[in-house]
C-alpha cells in the first residue's frame, strides 16, 4: 500500500444534470475503479479554535490537514488511515500511515504509538502535539470512483450523500448524521501528468469550471462559521 501520494487535484461541483451528461459524454473512455462504489468516512482534526480550517478557508498557496479515513464502518482491526494532506496550489500531498482501527484509537486516547512508517508517524505525531489536535468534525459520503482507459493514474471521483456529526466520532457505527446538501456531486480529477484536451473539451461544452470547494468548510459555513 502506498503510504506518500504526490499528484495534482481538482474539484468541481456538479448539478444532478451536470453530472448524468459528462458521465454520458464520457463513458467509452472510462472504466469503473477497482473500488467503484464506496461509503468514505473520514475524522479531521483540529483544536478548539480550528486553527487549520481556518487557515485553510482563509485560501492560502499552502495549507494543510490531518484525518483519519476508514472505507465503510471501521472495527477494531479494520484497516485506516491516519493522514496528513498538504497542498500547494493545485499540488497535493499525502503522507500517511495504516494501521488498526484499534491503533488509532490507542494512540488517540492513550498517545500509545503504533507500529507503522517510523518517519510519516513522527510527523503526524508532531502535528498532535503542536496544534494540540482532536476530533471536531466527522464526514461520510457516498463516492463513485472512474479511470481513463488511456491512463490508469488519471482518476475520476463523484462523491455525493455527503453527512456529517460534529459531536460523535465513532467510525464503528452508523449514525443518522446531518445532510450537507440534497442536490448535486462533487467531481475530482487526480492526475500525475494533467488534463487531456478532449476532457478539457468537455468541461468547457458543459461550462464546468474548476472549485476550491472543501466539504469541511460548507459544513462549518452551516454550522454558523462564517468565511469571506
Amino acid at each position: 500500500m502506498i503510504s506518500i501520494i504526490d499528484r495534482c487535484e481538482q474539484k468541481y461541483f456538479l448539478s444532478n444534470e451536470k453530472y448524468n451528461r459528462i458521465l454520458n459524454l464520457i463513458k467509452d473512455k472510462v472504466e469503473k475503479d477497482k473500488y467503484f462504489f464506496e461509503t468514505i468516512y473520514n475524522i479531521y482534526f483540529d483544536n478548539d479554535d480550528f486553527e487549520l480550517i481556518d487557515k485553510s478557508m482563509s485560501k492560502p498557496l499552502y495549507k494543510e490537514k490531518i484525518r483519519l479515513r476508514s472505507y465503510d464502518i471501521a472495527t477494531d482491526d479494520k484497516e485506516v488511515f491516519l493522514e496528513i494532506k498538504k497542498k500547494y496550489d493545485d499540488h497535493t500531498n499525502k503522507r500517511r500511515i495504516i494501521i488498526s482501527y484499534m491503533d488509532y484509537l490507542n494512540y488517540l486516547n492513550n498517545n500509545a504509538i503504533p507500529k507503522c512508517n517510523k518517519q510519516i508517524m513522527m510527523e503526524i505525531d508532531y502535528c498532535f502535539k503542536k496544534y494540540h489536535l482532536k476530533p471536531k468534525i466527522k464526514v461520510r459520503y457516498d463516492r463513485l470512483s472512474y479511470y481513463l482507459k488511456e491512463d490508469v493514474n488519471f482518476r475520476i471521483t463523484f462523491d455525493n450523500n455527503i453527512r456529517y456529526n460534529l459531536n460523535n466520532f465513532d467510525l464503528s457505527i452508523k449514525e443518522e448524521d446531518n445532510l450537507l446538501f440534497s442536490d448535486g456531486y462533487i467531481m475530482e480529477i487526480k492526475t500525475f501528468k494533467g488534463i487531456p484536451l478532449w476532457f478539457n473539451k468537455i468541461l468547457s461544452e458543459l461550462k464546468i469550471y474548476p472549485t476550491s470547494y472543501s466539504k469541511v468548510g460548507k459544513i462549518m459555513e452551516k454550522e454558523g462559521r462564517i468565511y469571506v
